[in-house]
């Protein structure tokens, strides 16, 4: 199986902050990557990066902690979509549009509906555009 990944979701693995539900769906999207593939578009790891830094800033998290989750990050199952850049004037750029989502979030409904594959989000804008578009969620 593979799905789109939310990076939502995946700070939910490192800052380990949210409600419960949030923290529970999060961890069965870490359970499922123990036997799927998750496909990312290539604004991920810029995503992440910026994620990293601004909690780091505001003492969230300590460098010694990023450092061992990215060495786990580096080794699950993600691949990052090499096609991300040239749809983002055109299709992302429509779904933002049409569903007020950043440029960012739409990359994620983008590349689901592109791919035909679930999205594991926790954004609720984002879950909102992909039950309109009929698409599936992990």
């Amino acid at each position: 199986m593979r799905f789109v990944l939310d990076n939502s979701v995946v700070m939910r693995w490192l800052l380990e902050d949210g409600s419960a539900e949030r923290l529970a769906y999060a961890d069965k999207v870490l359970v499922l990557l123990e036997q799927a593939e998750a496909l990312v578009p290539g604004i991920w790891s810029l995503e992440a990066a910026n994620v990293i830094l601004k909690s780091q800033a505001k003492g969230r998290v300590s460098v010694a902690r990023v450092a061992e989750f990215l060495g786990l990050l580096h080794l699950m199952p993600i691949t990052t979509d090499t096609s991300t850049a040239s749809r983002a004037l055109g299709d992302t750029l429509h779904l933002a549009r049409r569903f007020n989502l950043s440029s960012y979030d739409a990359s994620y409904l983008e590349l689901a509906l592109r791919e035909g594959l679930p999205l594991a989000t926790l954004d609720g804008d984002l879950r909102d555009a992909l039950a309109q578009t009929g698409g599936v969620l992990v």
